[in-house]
């Protein structure tokens, strides 16, 4: 199982940024997905999940109507839009699937992580 991400890069306060994590050896559509980041100095968190166990969509407050979790099943991929940038969302970010059906949201029921790709906000 692979989850390669990419897309991150330095983007000035206000702009947009696209992830994107290609999934291979698993089906995204089955499982609990989600996007989680990690900013210097601190603990990882999670930004977004969508769970296989009520389909329910979970974002973190901090990024609610500015960040955008997307799966293309045909694909078999999962994208992020972050839009409406700010300084504070400067981490490395993740994308992680589990690999048991009909779990909930939350690091410790990911089963793969991709590499992360690092998102710099600054002007």
């Amino acid at each position: 199982v692979q989850l390669q991400a990419s897309g991150g890069g330095l983007v000035r306060p206000g702009g947009s940024l696209r992830l994107s994590c290609a999934a291979s050896g698993i089906t995204l559509d089955y499982y609990t997905i989600g996007w989680f980041r990690q900013a210097p100095g601190k603990e990882l968190e999670g930004i977004v999940c969508i769970s296989s166990s009520d389909g329910r969509t979970e974002y973190l407050d901090s990024v609610k109507g500015r960040f955008t979790i997307f799966r293309n099943n045909t694909k078999n991929t999962m994208s992020l839009q972050m839009n409406s940038l700010k300084p504070e969302d400067t981490a490395v970010y993740y994308c992680a699937t589990a690999a048991s059906s009909g779990t909930s949201c939350g690091r410790y029921y990911m089963d793969y992580w991709g590499k992360g790709t690092l998102v710099t906000v600054s002007s």
